[in-house]
C-alpha cells in the first residue's frame, strides 16, 4: 500500500510541475521588404563560331575571346568581375549535305558596377566578336545592408501581428522567447515600373530600363502571452 501511495504522490507532483511550466505563447511570422534602385548589372555573353576544322575553329574562337577580354579590361573592369562560365566544342551532322561541322562557344559573365558604361560596353563588345548576349540581371552593392534592414522590418512586423492577436484576446505580449529566420532572405527581384530609371547612348533612345529591386526577409518569432 505504501508503494502505491508513493507512486500516486509522485504522479501528482509531476502533473502539477508540468502545469506550472506550461507557457502561454503566440507564434507569428513577420515579413520585411526593402526596395532600391539597382546600381550594378551582370551581363552574360558568348563568343560563338562554326567551322569544318575543330583545331582551327578553337584557335579562331580563342583569339576572339582574347580580344573581348582585352576590350573589357580597357573599359576599367577588374579581373575579379569577369568570369568564364562555359567552354564548348560541339560536332554537328548536316543530313542534307551529309557532312560534319563544328561549333565552338565560350560564355563570359561580366559584373558592371557603373551602369553609365553599359551602352558603350555593349556596343564595343558587339564589334569585338561577341555575337550573342544571353541576358542581363540587375544587382546592388548594398545587399548586406538591405538584408539587415529587411530582417529588422520583419521582426517589427512580427511584433505588430503578435500585439494584434493578443489584443483580441484581451492579453498582452511579453518578451520574445524564440526567433528564427525562414530562409534568411529572398534574392533581389526586379520590379519593372513605368517611371523606372533608364540610360541611353548620347541622350538618344532608352536602352536600359533599370526599375527597382526588392530584398525580402521572413522571420518567425515566438512571444510570451500575459
Amino acid at each position: 500500500m505504501k508503494k502505491t501511495l508513493t507512486f500516486i504522490l509522485i504522479l501528482a507532483v509531476t502533473f502539477v510541475s508540468a502545469q506550472e511550466k506550461l507557457q502561454s505563447i503566440v507564434s507569428v511570422t513577420g515579413e520585411g521588404t526593402v526596395k532600391i534602385i539597382p546600381d550594378q548589372v551582370t551581363i552574360r555573353m558568348s563568343v560563338e563560331n562554326t567551322g569544318d576544322d575543330p583545331v582551327a575553329l578553337k584557335t579562331l574562337n580563342d583569339k576572339a575571346v582574347n580580344e573581348v577580354l582585352s576590350f573589357i579590361r580597357q573599359n576599367g573592369i577588374e579581373s575579379k568581375d569577369v568570369q568564364t562560365q562555359h567552354v564548348t566544342l560541339n560536332k554537328r551532322y548536316d543530313y542534307n549535305t551529309k557532312t560534319y561541322s563544328y561549333q565552338a562557344s565560350q560564355t563570359i559573365m561580366v559584373l558592371l558596377k557603373d551602369l553609365k558604361k553599359y551602352d558603350g560596353l555593349i556596343s564595343g563588345l558587339m564589334t569585338n566578336d561577341i555575337n550573342r548576349i544571353d541576358g542581363i540581371s540587375f544587382g546592388t552593392s548594398k545587399l548586406e545592408e538591405l538584408k539587415s534592414e529587411a530582417r529588422k522590418l520583419a521582426v517589427s512586423n512580427a511584433k505588430v501581428k503578435a500585439v494584434e492577436y493578443a489584443g483580441v484576446l484581451n492579453q498582452t505580449v511579453g518578451k520574445a522567447i524564440q526567433i528564427s529566420e525562414q530562409g534568411s532572405y529572398s534574392p533581389p527581384m526586379p520590379l519593372y515600373r513605368a517611371e523606372a530609371m533608364a540610360y541611353s547612348i548620347d541622350g538618344g533612345d532608352e536602352t536600359l530600363a533599370i526599375g527597382e529591386m526588392e530584398v525580402k526577409a521572413t522571420i518567425q518569432v515566438v512571444f510570451e502571452l500575459n
